[in-house]
């Protein structure tokens, strides 16, 4: 239906509904900007919550509890989930708020133009009119004057007193004003005819053009209002998948809580090595005393004493006592169960701490160490290789000049490698120690069944007895040469604990073969030379890295036998290669 000719007088009435539909996209715009105003103050709280609650300690302080990682996991999924509310205000500004304001300002000025044709068409027309309209008004005039001086001639024509000059003048009056008379009659037709003319070109013309243009963008306006409309729900559904997978993964991570592994942490932290007290002797202070009651006296001795004091009374010789030595005595001042554990000063070799947690902290202490020497074997490498460069090519530098960085790394070498020699006498004093104390202990309670499926003090289940009180391996030192080399014949157990978890490590990198290994050693892996493996846990120092074939096999690989890419961004995605 056509503005143009349903609405040829309705001009204002127009006017006021297109400024009313410019009014309502200006208020739509604005409801938008609200909109994405909420979405990034609520991401920008989402991230200050999440920045709040996250760790503030580093890796090695953090607890290692399935319900603080579990924790940390939602913290990360709900900052991306932040990240994505970002993403829906971005997308709100750019494509709906941002283009409403353009399409706003254009649409303005196209009604302005449009509006300006119509009061110019309407003007011409009201020009026309008012020619026409004084042109009819003169010929009125003239034609009320004509008939004045027709009377005029009339009256004295038929006066017999009037004069034939009076009678003449009164007729050439007469003939004059009859004559303007026809005259403004003309004009007034070619006026008329003239007006409307025009007034037809204007309705049927000009009026349908300007109100077809106005109709036609009054429809675009409500086009876009549409298209932004849709726009606007795009802007949340896009990020949907991605939402859901962070939901998911707060899902994964809630799943990921496991009870028995935090118990076995906590076992992990705070077992202290030290054996539960026995029980206590009883110690009868009344032995010197007189008995003065008969002997069927109720006394509150117990039996055993009783019996004691009457073999007593009949061989003549006192009953043994108490030793003083007693292995309940010696731990007496050991009981910290429910009391508070006196504090101990910090000592270098940590013997002030219960023995489990002595040897963590040695062995904790002794993989830094190793860490440091490593570092200094490498730049021990570097300069040596730097110094043969000197030498080959005197115009680069002087060899000589390297000598006192070499001879100060070879010292600090032989540093670390005493303080390490150190710390491993201790460690191995330690664990001497508990293992004669274990088998103290297994002796004494092989009498017992133990349960199925035990967890062991490093966290993960056997179901051999005997690794309950198993000395840890440790890795090889990588001071005994440049470069750490693995273990030919590692024990069978010593990746056991390794594969124990459920869900899989993520990929952090890929690796190369370089040489073929045959993987006889449980736990390791078998490669063939080029082929190309997933990285899914680093070298710790001791010369092996764990790798992931492409078939989901998992294992230990030689470092030196690969060679290692590591991916820049490996959050928990896999990385195909």
């Amino acid at each position: 239906m056509s503005w143009g000719t349903e609405l040829w007088d309705q001009f204002d009435n127009l006017d006021k509904h297109t400024q009313w539909g410019i009014d309502f996209l200006e208020r739509y715009a604005k409801f938008v900007k609200e909109r994405l105003d909420i979405e990034q103050n609520y991401a920008k709280q989402l991230r200050n919550l999440v920045k709040k609650y996250c760790p503030k300690r580093s890796k090695d302080e953090e607890p290692r509890f399935t319900s603080c990682l579990s924790f940390y996991s939602i913290l990360n999924e709900l900052n991306d989930y932040a990240g994505q509310r970002e993403v829906v205000a971005e997308e709100m500004a750019h494509k709906v708020y941002g283009e409403l304001m353009r399409y706003g300002l254009d649409l303005k000025a196209e009604r302005k133009h449009h509006l300006q044709e119509g009061r110019k068409a309407q003007q011409h027309l009201d020009h026309c009119w008012k020619q026409m309209d004084s042109s009819k008004k003169k010929f009125e005039r003239e034609c009320r004057e004509a008939e004045k001086s027709q009377v005029s001639y009339d009256r004295l024509d038929n006066d017999i007193n009037a004069t034939k000059s009076e009678v003449e003048k009164a007729k050439a009056q007469f003939y004059l004003r009859t004559h303007t008379a026809d005259e403004s009659k003309n004009e007034y037709a070619s006026q008329l005819q003239n007006f409307n003319a025009e007034q037809w070109k204007h309705f049927n013309n000009a009026i349908p053009h300007i109100f077809k243009n106005l109709q036609d963008m009054d429809e675009r306006r409500t086009v876009k209002l549409g298209e932004t409309y849709r726009s606007f729900a795009e802007a949340e559904r896009r990020v949907i998948p991605i939402v859901s997978k962070c939901l998911e993964g707060m899902v994964v991570a809630a799943k990921a809580v496991n009870e028995r592994k935090d118990s076995a942490i906590v076992v992990e932290s705070f077992k202290s090595g030290f054996e539960p007290p026995g029980d206590f002797p009883f110690e009868d202070f009344s032995q010197n005393l007189s008995r003065t009651g008969s002997d069927g006296t109720i006394s509150n001795t117990p039996k055993g004493e009783r019996d004691r004091d009457r073999d007593r009374d009949r061989d003549g010789a006192p009953a043994p006592r108490s030793d003083p030595k007693h292995p309940m005595n010696r731990t007496k001042n050991k009981l910290w169960l429910f009391g508070k554990k006196p504090k101990a000063p910090s000592l270098e070799d940590f013997s002030h701490l219960p023995p489990e947690q002595r040897r963590k902290r040695l062995q904790q202490r002794i993989d830094e160490l190793n860490k440091e020497l490593q570092k200094e074997i490498d730049q021990r490498d570097a300069l040596n290789k730097m110094k043969d460069v000197y030498e080959k090519n005197p115009q680069m530098g002087d060899p000589s000049s390297l000598q006192p960085q070499i001879s100060e790394t070879m010292c600090n070498m032989e540093k670390l490698r005493s303080e390490i020699h150190r710390n491993e006498t201790w460690l191995s004093e330690v664990e001497g120690k508990q293992s004669s104390r274990g088998d103290r202990r297994h002796s004494a309670d092989n009498h017992h069944h133990t349960p199925q499926g035990r967890e062991s003090p490093e966290g993960s289940y056997t179901d051999d007895t005997s690794q309950e009180h198993h000395t840890p391996h440790h890795r090889p030192n990588p001071s005994q040469s440049g470069q750490p080399k693995p273990n030919p014949n590692p024990d069978p157990h010593e990746f056991d604990d390794e594969f124990d978890d459920d869900d899989p490590l993520p990929v952090i990198g890929h690796c190369k073969a370089l040489y073929s290994f045959d993987g006889q050693n449980e736990g390791t892996l078998v490669m063939a030379e080029d082929e190309v493996l997933y990285i899914i846990e680093e070298d710790k120092g001791d010369g092996w890295t764990r790798a992931r074939k492409q078939s989901g096999e998992e294992g230990y690989v030689p470092t030196s036998y690969v060679e290692i890419t590591m991916e820049k961004n490996s959050k928990g995605a896999v990385t195909y290669i």
